[in-house]
């Protein structure tokens, strides 16, 4: 993500950048510009919004209390509402240039393009309808505006992906390269031991095909973390009284305030596609809330503190 330092000197409007001099927290119609304008810079590579400022990134004195005061929950759901995806990667921070206060809403990159699956339309003056976005586009940044994909688009997404994936390759590479000699490598996450699966898939890693030689397992991540995000939340919420609040931002609250959470044995991030949760992602959370029932208010509390 961005740092807010480079949101705030900022003093034109590209493709990671979009000011805005204000937001009307009750129309619909900004929402719709605001959601297409997140999911462009996200599948842009990420970037930010900044509110209270003209097109030239001067303070404007406008009052960014609403959007500070924004839920990002109820972003998230405003989100998901129009692409079916429970996209969370953004802060909401507040910011000052010079005396005035402006509000910085700092979005992260996705992996997946994320597609609009409905269309943003909205009433005008006059009764008329206007479309910010339509079913089934996906929209990215063209220097200052946010606009339909094009071929070079996807084509960037697609290397963007080549070259995080070259980077974790060419890492792993340099490590075996640079092991001491009798060294011994697993390609096992450190906290999962090759027997923490009856299921896995014995192989072998050597020449040596005499039954002595030793043996390793290749786990299925599927089965040691079969939940992604939604499904994790399914599985939690059957663990927590009826009027128990748990959602998409509650998860990025804990993966955030609970480190615990993104360890290999609670979740894993594929290098393609979202992060899953094994079981015991699902009771360490629920055990949590049963022991105190104010556990999800307090990490929020912690989560807001910090950011």
């Amino acid at each position: 993500m961005l740092e807010i330092k480079y949101v705030l000197a900022a003093k034109r409007e590209s493709k990671r950048i979009d000011f805005k001099a204000r937001f009307d927290t009750q129309a619909a119609g900004e929402w719709c510009e605001m959601i297409k304008d997140i999911v462009a810079i996200a599948n842009s590579g990420g970037g930010a919004i900044l509110f209270g400022t003209d097109n030239k990134g001067k303070a404007t004195g406008e009052d960014v209390s609403g959007v500070l005061a924004l839920d990002p929950a109820v972003v998230t759901d405003k989100i998901h509402s129009y692409t079916e995806t429970q996209f969370g990667d953004f802060e909401i921070i507040e910011g000052h240039k010079g005396k005035k206060s402006v509000a910085a809403l700092i979005v992260g990159a996705t992996n997946i393009p994320i597609v609009f699956t409905k269309a943003g339309t909205y009433s005008v003056e006059g009764g008329r309808q206007k479309t910010a976005f339509a079913k089934g586009t996906v929209y990215f940044r063209h220097g200052a505006k946010s606009e339909p994909a094009s071929r070079d688009d996807i084509a960037e997404v697609i290397e963007r992906r080549l070259a995080e994936v070259r980077k974790q390759w060419i890492g792993g590479v340099r490590k075996v390269i640079e092991s001491p000699t009798g060294s011994r490598v697993s390609v096992l996450p450190p906290e999962i031991h090759p027997s923490d699966d009856p299921n896995a898939v014995p192989i072998r890693i050597v020449d040596d095909a005499d039954a002595s030689a030793q043996a390793f397992r290749l786990l299925d991540i599927d089965k040691t973390h079969p939940y992604r995000q939604k499904e994790l939340i399914d599985e939690v919420k059957k663990r927590l009284p009826k009027d128990a609040r748990f959602n998409s931002f509650d998860v990025q609250v804990l993966r955030k305030v609970h480190p615990v959470l993104e360890t290999p044995a609670y979740s894993h991030q594929p290098r393609f596609g979202s992060r899953q949760f094994s079981k015991r992602a699902v009771e360490w959370i629920a055990s949590h809330h049963k022991d105190d029932p104010t556990f999800f208010d307090r990490a929020r509390d912690r989560y807001r503190e910090r950011h």
